[in-house]
């Protein structure tokens, strides 16, 4: 298979496998091996979850930023 034709098949993956490829690509790239860097992924996997589930609640960025913006006004 030509590289051509192997990114033509991930990108027309949908786009949850595509950032799996992506994040596996990257991976290999710069192979994690340190403590931290597995205790983030934890992190962050239990945070992707309790969003999916809905478990906690979202807030979207422009909120935060104006919220963020107005304490510094202030």
């Amino acid at each position: 298979m030509k590289l051509k034709d192997l990114i033509t098949e991930a990108e027309s993956l949908p786009e949850e496998e595509r950032a799996k490829v992506v994040d596996s690509l990257l991976r290999s790239l710069n192979p994690s091996e340190s403590d931290i860097d597995k205790k983030w992924a934890a992190i962050a996997r239990k945070r992707l979850e309790d969003v999916r589930s809905g478990t906690v609640a979202t807030v979207p960025g422009e909120q935060v930023l104006e919220k963020m913006w107005k304490r510094f006004e202030g």
